[in-house]
């Protein structure tokens, strides 16, 4: 077999440039003849596997062999650019004065801190009056430092339900490592000290919520038999405070084949009302309405529909055309109706926004009864209210807010039944810094735009940058949007960082990135952002056009976007890098062996990359809805094609590829990052991996070691393509 290269400039003496920038065969000059790699698994032969050891997460000769590859990484690309990048990005993530976003429970705002002093982070609280000041004062409720060296645990936060009636008591979600299975702990808010003998769960996916100081509805994995194949809670049990949770009633429960269950408290309701949610699977799920005892109703929607209510006013957003009543609503419209007498039967619905070509629905939330909706228009934010009425329902536009760049808004209350019309706006562009505001809605009109709660420092120098909006042709002919930011002019062989993600319906936005900007921007590099099919950026149209057997068409497009960077003279294959994380990363991976000749370094974080065993994986079986099922003929023919451990060959012209993964990732399995690795090392190319151990489905467990394994990636990619920008 042939090992992992010990120099990454041993890329560029196994190959020869062509013309146009891309790459020949990367096979090592003097290699073996091919008959002895080791080309397994194949798409012809896909559980021959001889990797499936790497599976073993914490297993004895896996975690040697991640060492050992993660301390070769680390020799190759963890010099002395690497350190001063990660000590560049540590001192912007830890900068104190930074946008501390807040959530507003009763009279306090709550926010959670990590900064050089306090790595793991600070729980902290303040009122909105010292919030206003330009150096409000905190008053700390829980030091996750202390807490983790006292329990000797590695704890991270992630996040915390306060009791809504007295807001005394407080269950905080601790997760080790940051995986995504939690351990809940009771939090007395006056003593600050944990409750012993309180609400406290040990390690399980699922969560809580309220239903008075001494009861919860507890969904959660906890327990044998109570966890669906996916890994996630498949009963809503009754916890009375004293009582084993173990042994709590169970009130609605579900097959273990679905994706999971949960529950909550309905408060805006005049009577105690709670809703059940069955979710079936990604994009399909059942809703009823019941009480203590359990879910008395079946709500008549259709199962991938979106919906939210508030006291008697329900607003669905249907996936699909739904005909009702006589009459047809479209996709992705959204339409309202009173409750009470839609659960009586009636269908005739206010139609409140309908979608076009490339105007989509983004968001809808209830503020004081007020219904506030965020739609694109060809990318352009915004935003509109609507207040429901006996007759009919009234619209205002909220024109105030910003139009352009990526603008978030919601309630400043985190429980719907206490919002009295304060909202938080976040406005970025690529080379402006959040902004954050406070608007009321109930002023007339709405507060000026030019009311700035905090506003973020600019982290980088982006004085001779510009951003400029583009779209590629892809295979079928559609157009592909892209967003370009860097130097106004250029000489053609411009350091490009091109990412996408592509799934789930998730819309990209053109975000201010400080590593990307600190590390590539700053120092005369291109950033692409390519708003590709899968994502939710044109809504429904756009997000099927990209899932199941539209993947593929989906990473078409990525390829498109970068070809187009070399159509239109910003630069050469050679010189572009792209990176992806977890379904981003199998567009990574399917770059590497279907797209090779249009770059010239790939960094694939977190992915799924093995399609024939994801739904064996952890979570892997609840994003059937988005890929397919391997297990079935008919979908495992188009996986197949979008497999690329499986496609993975020799004598192909990959470029460098760098794969990182977490180890402490419950969600996707660290085993599709690691036998990439190990086979596309068999087969002779310059593939790279990295693997810290802690830090769940994302890039650390604090603000030094984001910045490292940023850093890594991103001095690995300049390497590749040839450019030592210092």
């Amino acid at each position: 077999m042939i090992t992992l290269f010990e120099h990454a400039g041993a890329a560029a003496n196994t190959e020869r440039s062509r013309a146009d920038g891309s790459h020949c065969a990367v096979i090592p000059l003097g290699c073996p003849d091919m008959s002895e790699f080791d080309f397994r698994p194949t798409v012809n032969a896909p559980d021959d596997d001889p990797h499936l050891w790497l599976e073993d997460v914490g297993g004895e000769r896996a975690l040697a062999w991640t060492a050992g590859q993660s301390a070769k990484t680390l020799k190759h690309f963890g010099g002395a650019q690497f350190e001063r990048d990660r000590a560049a990005l540590t001192a912007i993530f830890d900068r104190p004065d930074r946008l501390p976003l807040v959530t507003r429970r009763g009279q306090y705002l709550y926010n959670f801190w990590q900064d050089a002093g306090n790595p793991r982070g600070l729980w902290r609280r303040t009122t909105l009056a010292v919030y206003m000041k330009a150096d409000p004062r905190w008053e700390l409720l829980l030091d996750l430092d202390a807490l983790a060296a006292s329990d000797g645990e590695d704890w991270i936060w992630s996040g915390a339900s306060i009791e809504p009636e007295r807001r005394e008591r407080a269950v905080l979600r601790l997760s080790r490592g940051g995986s995504d299975a939690v351990v809940h702990r009771e939090f007395d808010l006056s003593s600050l000290s944990f409750v012993a003998d309180g609400f406290n769960l040990p390690e399980a996916k699922g969560d809580i919520d309220w239903l008075d100081p001494n009861t919860l509805l507890l969904s959660s994995a906890l327990g044998d038999g109570m966890a669906t194949r996916c890994g996630y809670a498949r009963t809503v049990r009754l916890w009375k405070r004293g009582a084993d949770p173990l042994t709590a009633p169970v009130i609605f429960e579900t097959g273990s084949e679905t994706l999971g269950v949960s529950g909550h408290l309905d408060r805006t309701a005049e009577s105690e009302r709670l809703w059940f949610v069955e979710q079936l699977a990604w994009l399909e799920k059942i809703v009823r309405i019941g009480d203590r005892s359990g879910p008395k109703i079946e709500i008549d929607l259709p199962q991938g529909a979106r919906w939210d209510n508030f006291g008697d006013w329900l607003a669905i957003k249907p996936r699909k055309a739904w005909t009702v009543a006589g009459t047809t609503y479209c996709a992705d419209a959204l339409i309202g109706i009173s409750l009470a007498s839609f659960l009586a039967g009636e269908r005739r619905f206010s139609t409140l926004f309908e979608p076009a070509e490339r105007r989509c629905l983004q968001s809808f939330f209830w503020n004081e009864g007020k219904l506030i909706i965020g739609y694109l228009a060809n990318l352009a934010p915004r935003f509109e209210v609507f207040t429901p009425g006996p007759q009919e329902w009234t619209r205002r536009a909220l024109d105030t807010l910003p139009a352009q760049g990526a603008v978030h808004l919601w309630s400043l209350d985190a429980e719907d039944h206490e919002t009295n019309g304060e909202v938080l706006v976040c406005a970025q562009d690529p080379i402006t810094p959040p902004q954050l505001f406070l608007f009321d809605l109930n002023s007339a009109p709405p507060l000026s735009a030019s009311v700035i709660l905090k506003r973020s420092p600019e982290t980088f120098d982006a004085s001779e940058l510009v951003v400029t909006r583009h779209e590629a042709v892809s295979v079928d002919h559609e157009m592909i949007p892209y967003t370009q930011v860097g130097p106004a002019n250029g000489n053609g062989d411009a350091p490009v960082h091109l990412s996408a993600y592509g799934g789930f319906g998730i819309s990209l936005l053109p975000y201010y990135y400080s590593s990307l900007g600190k590390l590539w921007l700053e120092r005369g590099g291109t950033c692409v952002v390519a708003n590709i099919r899968g994502g939710g950026e044109f809504g429904t149209r756009w997000h099927d056009a990209g899932r199941r057997e539209g993947k593929r068409l989906a990473h078409n497009d990525f390829a498109a976007v970068a070809a187009d960077l070399v159509r239109r003279g910003i630069t050469l294959p050679r010189r572009i890098a792209a990176e992806g994380g977890s379904n981003g990363g199998l567009l990574i991976a399917n770059m590497l062996t279907r797209y090779p000749e249009h770059f010239g370094a790939l960094f694939c974080t977190v992915p799924l990359v093995d399609m024939r065993r994801y739904t064996k994986l952890l979570a892997g079986a609840s994003w059937i809805d988005e890929y397919g099922d391997p297990d079935k003929a008919d979908d495992w023919a188009f996986l197949r094609e979008i497999s690329a451990y499986h496609a993975a060959s020799p004598g192909q012209p990959y470029p460098p590829i760098l794969l990182a993964t977490m180890r402490r990732d419950d969600r996707v399995h660290p085993g599709h990052a690691r036998k990439m690795a190990a086979k596309l090392q068999a087969l002779g190319y310059p593939a790279y991996f990295y693997e810290p151990s802690a830090g769940g489905h994302s890039y650390a467990k604090d603000n030094r070691e984001q910045a490292a394994f940023i850093s890594l990636g991103t001095n690995f990619l300049r390497s590749a393509i040839g450019w030592h920008a210092c």
